[in-house]
């Protein structure tokens, strides 16, 4: 990969990070009192306005857009042809439930919304928890394919299939979401805790390109 492609790779996917986890602050902070059993739920979540689940819906476009430059433009770090190949549709098929999980959650924060401020407070909570249950396998299916191309991407790397070293499979998103995780687990119950939960996965890749930028430099030298 070239020192412009790299960069480029980077930045895009920093900005695909930032349109992505910016929608799932907005669509959750806010008072994490709850009483259901979907964390998401909440006091605050009853409370916020229209205005902020359209922008947190409107920027996952662009978002998904610079995700998906940054997320093919890695396919230079394979080696073979044949994996670049099966890499590339994973990932053509991975981009898509970005998008579903997105639109899914948003659909259900402003009906819970919607409902406790038109007076329908009391099946507000039933109401998104039966639509949740109904649906759920929406998001199974979309974290199958969304995590495909991070599962082959480890294999291409521990089998040194890539311009990496064996080492670096395990920098590997789904061990730094794991990491992102546990932090998660000892921060206080506060909207902050809400928020950094809501949007791991978006936190977690911008360290994941950064290492993916910076390793890649170095082996780019070296080559």
């Amino acid at each position: 990969m070239t020192k412009k492609k790299s960069i480029l790779m980077l930045i895009c996917g920093i900005l695909g990070c930032i349109c992505f986890g910016c929608g799932d602050w907005l669509m959750i902070y806010g008072d994490v009192t709850h009483n259901g059993s979907l964390y998401c739920l909440t006091n605050g979540t009853a409370q916020i306005p229209e205005r902020r689940n359209s922008l947190a819906m409107l920027l996952s476009f662009p978002g998904i857009i610079f995700y998906g430059i940054a997320l093919f433009s890695i396919s230079d770090f394979i080696r073979e042809n044949r994996q670049k190949k099966i890499y590339k549709t994973l990932t053509s098929f991975g981009l898509t439930p970005w998008l579903s999980l997105h639109l899914f959650y948003i659909m259900i924060l402003f009906l819970f919304s919607w409902l406790n401020g038109n007076g329908y407070a009391d099946v507000a909570m039933p109401a998104c928890e039966a639509l949740f249950k109904h649906l759920s396998w929406i998001v199974t299916l979309s974290e199958v394919f969304m995590l495909a191309p991070f599962i082959y991407w480890f294999y291409l790397q521990i089998r040194k299939k890539t311009v990496f070293p064996r080492a670096a499979a395990f920098t590997n998103i789904l061990i730094i979401y794991a990491v992102m995780y546990i932090i998660k687990t000892v921060l206080p119950e506060s909207p902050f805790r809400l928020g950094f939960t809501n949007g791991l996965m978006s936190e977690s890749m911008i360290i994941w390109f950064v290492i993916v930028f910076i390793w890649g430099e170095r082996c780019s030298k070296k080559g």
